[in-house]
Order: structure tokens, then sequence, then C-alpha cells
């Protein structure tokens, strides 16, 4: 008896393979949550030190620009990479390969996150003048994440 696995199909009814991009989406966000949540249980005092072996990150941290509404931007980060691997891994399914909201939450997310890093770095570059590795590291990935997701965007319409 053979077992089935999960039958993914295009528009037109044909048998199609899972989104890779979605999956390179999902490992993305994966390496994002290890990086925010390393910077994070920094920042929340639960490790000593950041071993940072390019820039200055304990100083980048210790910035006021560190913090937003309350909360450390890494705790913001980590929410938000939990939040694209979780959609991520949702439009894995093949209920909602072709789901309309899974590429628009996927790239409305990322978006975010792209300009939020954008603005991060500049402060970074510009006000601070001091760069952290793990923060240059999760914009990479967000923008990243964001590329990848266009196409999907473009399929579901």
């Amino acid at each position: 008896m053979a077992t089935e696995g999960p039958v993914f199909t295009d528009d037109a009814g044909d048998y199609a393979d899972p989104p890779m991009t979605r999956m390179a989406i999902a490992v993305l966000a994966l390496i994002g949550i290890l990086v925010a949540s390393y910077l994070s249980l920094y920042k929340l005092g639960f490790i000593g030190g950041l071993t940072c072996t390019v820039g200055s990150c304990e100083q980048v941290q210790a910035s006021p620009w560190a913090v937003f509404l309350g909360l450390p931007v890494s705790i913001w980060g980590l929410g938000a990479y939990v939040t694209m691997l979780a959609v991520a891994i949702i439009g894995l399914q093949p209920r909602f390969v072709n789901a309309r909201w899974v590429a628009v939450a996927l790239t409305a997310l990322s978006a975010v996150g792209v300009a939020f890093s954008a603005y991060l770095t500049y402060i970074e570059a510009f006000v601070i003048e001091m760069w952290c590795q793990y923060c240059v590291i999760s914009a990479i990935i967000v923008t990243v994440i964001f590329f990848l997701s266009l196409p999907g965007l473009r399929r579901a319409r």
C-alpha cells in the first residue's frame, strides 16, 4: 500500500512542486530567530557578553536606538521572524499553497522588516557610527526574505 504525501497543484490543477521560495524563507526566518534570540538574551541580561568579531555590537546594543516602544529592538525582530516562519510553514501546506493572504503576509512582514532595518542601518552608519555584525546579518536576512516573497505575491493574484 503506497502512502500519499501532500499534493501540490498550480492554478490549472496540474501537479506542482512545493514552493521552494517558502522553504527558503522558512530557513532564513529560522536563522533570523537564532540571531534575534542571541541579541535578546544579551539585552535581557541572560548572557554576559556578545561574541562580536566585526564591529561594536555591545555598544550598539547599549545605544538608545536599541529600544523601540519600551522593548529591545531584538525582541521586535524575534517576533517578526517567528511570525514569518509560521506564515511560511503554513504556506507550505497544500491547502494554502495558492492562498493569496500567505503571499501578502510574507511580503508585508518582510517589507516592514526591510524598512525598519534600513532605518537602523542608517542610525548605525551616520548617528552612532558603530556597527553590530548581528544587526547587519539580520538586515541581510530580512532583505533576502523580502525578495524571495515577491514571486509568491505575483503568482497569487
